[in-house]
């Protein structure tokens, strides 16, 4: 009697599990282990050292960009809590800030952060708490001028508690948000990070007071997991 032989294995028995898979180490936390083999596996980190930029946020902007068009050659742009600088490298080429697209405006790249960050060619990154008092003059001064658009990425430190957080950052984003309105050019655009959690709707409103049009969006680059989005506001009334 013969048997038939099987094609395919339905059981997945024989498979490699290609995902990285790291070990417990001595004095580090499972939450540390389990990070850092999210980081491991995380195809827009593997994508980022790749391509040269600096994290997986530079990938967050870029969509943000594509979607609603700022960045654009000529433009000037400062960007607030700028480590480690990969908006800055998406920025610096997407305005032309090197002036490497020819006959294409050259735009202007600054960013602003509490520690020094690695030089991008094509911007300038300063050491400055952009909640002081006089940093907006200090900014405009460095721009000869006014901006096209203000972006920040930051959130401030985890505490651990959900709710807090989501406060902290929604603070932290009026603040930047009352920076944009004495910086910002009429007509200009603004873009920062926020988590999703119900404290979000005086943000809004105060940003429907000065802009043409407020939209959220979450980018494919945001961890599925994440409570993470952006508020995107254009047309600075001024």
């Amino acid at each position: 009697m013969t048997g038939t032989k099987k094609t395919g294995n339905n059981s997945g028995r024989g498979q490699r599990d290609l995902r990285v898979k790291v070990k417990t180490a001595r004095g580090r936390k499972l939450s540390s282990t389990l990070w850092l083999q999210r980081q491991l596996n995380d195809p827009y980190v593997k994508r980022a050292k790749a391509e040269g930029m600096r994290g997986r946020a530079a990938f967050k902007i870029s969509e943000i960009d594509d979607k609603y068009r700022f960045l654009v050659p000529g433009a000037r742009v400062v960007d607030l809590g700028c480590a480690p600088g990969g908006w800055l490298q998406v920025a610096v080429k997407r305005v032309n800030a090197l002036g490497e697209k020819s006959g294409k405006s050259i735009g202007t790249v600054l960013g602003v952060d509490l520690q020094e960050v690695e030089p991008v060619a094509g911007s300038i990154a300063y050491v400055l708490d952009f909640m002081e008092d006089d940093a907006d003059e200090k900014v405009k001064e460095w721009l000869d001028g006014k901006a096209d658009v203000v972006m920040s990425d930051m959130a401030a430190a985890s505490s651990g508690h959900k709710q807090t957080d989501h406060l902290r950052i929604i603070a932290l984003c009026e603040a930047a948000a009352y920076f944009a309105f004495d910086v910002l050019e009429e007509g200009g655009t603004f873009v920062a990070k926020v988590l999703a959690g119900g404290a979000e709707g005086d943000l809004q409103k105060l940003l429907k007071q000065k802009f043409t049009k407020v939209q959220n969006f979450k980018p494919g680059a945001s961890r599925s997991d994440s409570s993470e989005k952006f508020v995107v506001a254009t047309g600075f009334r001024g």
